[in-house]
């Protein structure tokens, strides 16, 4: 079994590193994975290894525009994320960036990833902790005076796989590619289990393990945090809770495994 605590190499994408050791461990299989969150972000670059990608996210326009314009999937289902098809065990990979902590129902919906996912799969997951002085003002402060976050762009030069056309749900044609959101990530519900203790919590309680776990500020550096309002915000909050909510970082990133134990406690 690959060893999940290897650091990326060059400095490259963890969770793509992450997948193409997987796939290694498959040499003969074809690589199914799950994008979770599809109308936000980029998918995972698995190095030319023949692969499956199937998109889901909440069916909003802002995400169905961005979700119609992406090439690297495979198809796509856009709706209530407690009802979107899922069949069981049948995903290697489930990447899930920036999606936990703005769906409601969280717990249910990741249940559900969990369910889909096959034994010894991997299940990626980045969001932006609740239990941080970031996360306090971000789903605290009236909307209108939270800053606009820098939209995330695709990565250039990403290999764009043209030999699986997309299907849109319900078997008809493409829609017609739409123009590029400009607006930041989606607003964030930030439920209990959006947060790093949460997420380690709900781990354990389903026999998933945390092969590895990571923090950072990706969020405050896309406001241009370190000598701008918003980190000077953030110590603040910090200060007042005596640490309780940290101002030292405002993502949190996880690898987790789901066991191929068959008398494992898992979904």
């Amino acid at each position: 079994m690959t060893d999940l605590r290897t650091p990326p190499v060059d400095g490259g994408d963890l969770f793509s590193e992450r997948a193409r050791q997987y796939a290694l461990e498959k040499p003969l299989q074809r690589i199914h994975i799950l994008e979770a969150g599809c109308g936000w972000g980029t998918g995972l670059n698995l190095g030319g290894r023949a692969h499956v990608a199937t998109g889901v996210d909440m069916d909003v326009p802002e995400l169905r525009a961005y979700t119609c314009e992406r090439t690297d999937l495979d198809s796509w289902h856009l709706g209530d994320l407690r009802t979107v098809p899922l069949p069981p065990r049948s995903y290697d990979v489930v990447h899930a960036s920036y999606l936990i902590e703005r769906v409601p129902h969280a717990e249910l919906v990741l249940d559900r990833f969990v369910a889909a996912l096959k034994p010894g799969g991997l299940l990626l997951v980045r969001m932006r902790d609740r239990d941080t002085a970031f996360g306090f003002l971000d789903r605290t402060l009236p909307h209108r005076l939270r800053p606009v976050r820098r939209r995330r762009r695709p990565r250039p030069g990403r290999a764009q796989r043209g030999a699986h056309a997309r299907v849109a749900p319900g078997g008809g044609p493409e829609p017609a590619p739409a123009p590029r959101p400009a607006a930041g990530p989606p607003a964030a519900v930030y439920e209990r289990v959006a947060s790093r203790r949460g997420l380690r919590w709900y781990c354990t309680m389903r026999g998933l393990v945390v092969a590895e776990e990571y923090t950072s500020r990706a969020s405050l550096d896309g406001l241009g945090a370190g000598s701008g309002p918003a980190d000077l915000l953030c110590r603040l909050v910090s200060l007042c809770t005596r640490g309780r909510l940290t101002a030292a970082h405002s993502d949190v990133t996880l690898v987790i495994r789901k066991p191929e134990n068959r008398f494992a406690r898992v979904i």
